[in-house]
């Protein structure tokens, strides 16, 4: 009888921490599944079009997605400990973009906008960093109801 504890102790506990691992897989590729994975966001900010603006981190992530909205992306998931809005360009182009912030200073914040397609990058990259640039400098941005 003691022969078979210590062998099923063992077994068992490897058995729990590969169930556990593979949880975490599941879990993942579900999220792949419904659309709402952001794995792929977080390991493309290598390749992230980065800019610093003079806010702190709070003003700049809830400007961000205030204009993200304002611009038609569509949010569908974000995060205020990861410091990160996921979108996809629009409700139509369901191209992936993830928006991270990152506090260089109190009063410096640095946003990285990455996508895993290049056009998706360069666009909510360049329609937000210029809207945050005008909101920042106190300029009114001209709203036009058919631009898109």
């Amino acid at each position: 009888m003691y022969y078979l504890k210590k062998i099923y102790l063992p077994l068992l506990l490897c058995g729990f921490l590969a169930l556990l691992y593979g949880c975490t897989m599941v879990i993942e590729g579900a999220r792949g599944i419904a659309g709402v994975s952001t794995r792929v966001l977080e390991e493309g900010r290598k390749e992230a079009v980065k800019k610093t603006f003079n806010c702190n981190c709070d003003t700049c992530y809830n400007e961000s997605k205030r204009i993200l909205k304002e611009k038609g992306a569509y949010i569908y998931a974000q995060d205020l400990n990861k410091k990160m809005i996921a979108v996809y360009v629009s409700e139509t182009d369901t191209t992936p973009v993830g928006v991270f912030f990152k506090a260089v200073d109190d009063s410096h914040t640095q946003i990285e906008v990455s996508s895993p397609g290049k056009f998706g990058k360069e666009y909510i990259s360049g329609k937000l960093f210029l809207s945050l640039d005008k909101v920042l400098s106190g300029e009114k941005e001209e709203v036009r109801p058919d631009a898109q």
